[in-house]
């Protein structure tokens, strides 16, 4: 074969691949562009039940990504009123949204009531914890809460403790966690001998046990309100989005996950 033939399809070759490679970028910058991702604020009881709910709905929105921050509500909330891009805000208290809403935070018409919970009392399989009284029992050392001043399940949990006269004998057991998961990874591990946490995390564990379940009226009713944060950068598909929440389909997967729907 002569040189110069050589050279020729040598010189081919590298055009060709230049070209290619030309294309997958276009191709991938396409891709990109056409990707929305939304970035989602949300209590951390809703981890598990979130997580399905955006696979269900990415299986018929395939531009739309997720990117998730779990937390204690009014921790979310205040990252949100220090800058955090944030498109979505769940929380589990109605208060966080109502400072949020307060501060002009909140899309206006975009909040809604989404849905409700239950408090309860967990302690490890093998604990004889029988109810709220056994709480002051020199058996049960510590109690974990979710911190009352971030975490709307301790603040639930402090509520109802008032409401049976039972805070001021137990304070000195309380061992504070982040948020209402951080609680639940105490009991299971033994690092507490009991905690307060919502219905739909002790579902997910097979290592505590519900000791019991706090009336409704020991505590302020335990809603979870969702909005489209002003200053989105995507927010016609936030918007979207938190309607689809409200649909029946996501609504299903959230009573799957032990949650009920709040009325409107």
């Amino acid at each position: 074969m002569k040189p110069e033939f050589k050279r020729g399809r040598m010189q081919n070759w590298r055009s060709r691949c230049i070209a290619f490679v030309a294309f997958l970028a276009i191709t991938c910058a396409s891709y990109a562009s056409a990707q929305t991702r939304l970035t989602i604020s949300a209590a951390a009881s809703l981890k598990d039940a979130l997580a399905d709910t955006e696979a269900s709905y990415r299986s018929k929105h395939a531009s739309v990504d997720f990117s998730n921050n779990f937390g204690s509500s009014g921790t979310l909330a205040a990252q949100i009123d220090q800058g955090a891009p944030v498109d979505v805000f769940l929380s589990a208290a109605a208060k966080p949204m109502d400072e949020m809403e307060a501060k002009g935070l909140i899309v206006a018409g975009t909040r809604c009531n989404l849905l409700r919970n239950t408090l309860v009392l967990i302690a490890p399989l093998d604990s004889q914890l029988k109810d709220f009284r056994g709480l002051a029992d020199n058996s049960i050392r510590l109690i974990a809460l979710g911190d009352p001043s971030s975490v709307p399940a301790g603040q639930y949990g402090q509520q109802t403790l008032v409401s049976l006269h039972l805070r001021d004998v137990l304070k000195s057991k309380f061992v504070l966690a982040k948020d209402v998961r951080q609680v639940l990874t105490y009991v299971e591990t033994g690092n507490a001998d009991a905690g307060f946490v919502y219905a739909t995390d002790a579902q997910t564990s097979a290592k505590v046990r519900v000791v019991a379940t706090a009336p409704e009226s020991t505590h302020e009713p335990i809603i979870y309100p969702a909005a489209v944060v002003k200053g989105s950068h995507s927010e016609d598909a936030a918007r979207q989005f938190v309607e689809y929440l409200r649909s029946s389909v996501a609504q299903a997967i959230f009573v799957k996950h032990g949650f009920t729907i709040a009325t409107p």
